[in-house]
């Protein structure tokens, strides 16, 4: 092999080189927006009303307020039943504490229901980031592919060159042969 073909398989080489360092530098711009989103999210800001809505349903859904609810029930009941005389503030049926449970329930509800709805707001807000960090996965993915097509391509095209280049000199020797032959 002489220098000039030997400066142009480098020069082959480092074109691919180039070509492999292009696919990672678009590769990395395509991703800059995705990274920004997911290392950037919208802050979320909250008003008086929704977190007096957060308080009231962590409360309202657990088991404290469950048990708290059960024992002023039943000291409600209990007194109401053993009291003597103008001391009953609301004698059996207790429609004092039904109405008092309803207006509890009816005001209870809609505030349960308002913090739903931001904390489904803040899982639709988790999804979208999952969707991005699978798009950001599925663009690696294409790269690496596109990396390995142009490495194979270039293999596949470097190997029939020195195929190419084989035969060349296997004919330049089978014409030295012949004509050591010859003579």
């Amino acid at each position: 092999m002489d220098d000039q073909e030997m400066d142009k398989l480098l020069s082959d080489e480092n074109g691919h080189l180039d070509k492999l360092h292009q696919i990672v530098k678009d590769t990395i711009k395509a991703e800059e927006l995705i990274i920004y989103n997911l290392l950037n999210p919208p802050l979320e800001t909250l008003t008086n009303g929704q977190k007096l809505a957060d308080k009231v349903a962590r409360f309202g859904g657990s088991w404290r307020f469950i048990i708290l609810f059960g024992i002023v029930l039943s000291l409600w009941i209990t007194f109401n039943v053993v009291a003597m005389g103008h001391y009953k503030f609301d004698p059996y049926p207790f429609i004092l504490m039904n109405l008092i449970l309803s207006c509890i329930a009816a005001l209870q509800a809609p505030v349960i229901m308002m913090s739903q709805n931001r904390q489904e707001e803040k899982d639709r807000m988790g999804s979208e980031n999952d969707y991005l960090i699978n798009l950001k996965a599925e663009m690696q993915i294409r790269s690496l592919h596109q990396k390995m097509d142009l490495l194979l391509e270039e293999q596949i095209k470097t190997l029939f060159d020195t195929q190419e280049k084989q035969f060349t000199l296997l004919k330049e020797i089978n014409v030295k042969l012949d004509n050591m032959n010859l003579k």
